[in-house]
Order: C-alpha cells, then sequence, then structure tokens
C-alpha cells in the first residue's frame, strides 16, 4: 500500500526559535494548502500581535514563517478536520519526535491541548511542561481555532513569545 500524502507540509529547517504544532490540518485549511485558513483562527493575528511576527501574514503565505525562526508541523500528518472527526489514531508521535530532534529548534509550541495530550501522553495545562520534546522546550497554548474561543488567553502565548525573544539564537 502506498504511504499516504500528508495534508501539508511541513515547515522546519535547523535552529528555529519556535516550532508550533497542531493537531491535525482543519477542513479549510486542507481546502486552502495553508496552515491555519479558517475563517475564524486567530493564528496569523496572534502571531503578529504577540511580538512573533513583526508583520501579520496570510495563511497563504506560511512558507515566510522560516524568515521570522518560526515553523510548522501537526502531530497529524495525514488527515483532515477537528479534533473530534481526526481522533486520535494517526497521531504519529514518534514522526513528531524526530522531525522536531532533526529541526532542534529552541522551543516546540502545541496550539491546543489536545495536540500536546498526545505528544505527552497526559494531561495538561498550558504553559511551559517539564517536559522536552527533540531537546526543545515544551509549550502548550490556548487553540487559535475558532472553535476554542471561550478557552482563549493570551497570556501564554506571550510567555512564549518572551522565552522566543530571551533566547533567541
Amino acid at each position: 500500500m502506498p504511504p499516504v500524502a500528508e495534508v501539508l507540509p511541513d515547515i522546519l529547517r535547523p535552529g528555529l526559535r519556535v516550532v508550533f504544532c497542531g493537531t491535525a490540518a482543519g477542513t479549510a485549511s486542507s481546502r486552502a494548502g495553508a496552515y491555519y485558513a479558517g475563517p475564524g483562527n486567530s493564528f496569523w493575528a496572534d502571531l503578529h500581535a504577540t511580538g512573533l511576527t513583526p508583520v501579520q501574514l496570510l495563511p497563504a503565505e506560511f512558507a515566510r514563517l522560516l524568515e521570522f525562526g518560526i515553523g510548522l508541523t501537526d502531530i497529524c500528518k495525514v488527515l483532515h478536520g477537528s479534533d473530534a472527526e481526526v481522533g486520535t489514531v494517526e497521531f504519529d508521535v514518534a514522526g513528531l519526535e524526530a522531525r522536531i530532534a532533526e529541526a532542534e529548534p529552541a522551543n516546540l509550541a502545541f496550539n491546543g491541548k489536545n495536540a500536546a495530550r498526545g505528544a505527552l501522553e497526559r494531561g495538561v495545562d498550558y504553559g511551559l511542561q517539564p517536559e522536552r520534546i527533540g531537546g526543545a522546550a515544551v509549550w502548550v497554548l490556548p487553540s487559535t481555532s475558532g472553535a476554542a474561543r471561550r478557552w482563549w488567553d493570551v497570556g501564554p502565548w506571550r510567555e512564549l513569545a518572551g522565552a522566543c525573544q530571551a533566547n533567541h539564537r
């Protein structure tokens, strides 16, 4: 059986300040061929508002994140949809760990608790975690998905931005 194609390509290279990891591409992102493309998703605005990017990018410009020392991946690369639709069966924790170990970013930030719970195999709270993955400090951030707005708190995002500035390589 041939390998299943990735929904969205990883945006990774060695030495990034931070790699953001979602659960899987949403339906709108899959259709657009771009990360965080859903109309209610605040990812791009939040990157800019917290100072992680000097300009607000559009979803179609996701590859430009490398210019700012930022990468993107998902824990599930082969399915798309909401967290409930994707489930956890196709979570590739070993693949995520290998990608992060190869890229060696300073920080790995999970955009939402679902992907973090899958990778860390435990319940999580927002903020810096005690574990490291591939040498990277691990963060859990409130999801930027429009479906998760009731849990939104910019605080952990600002803490991550501060850490990225403090340990900028």
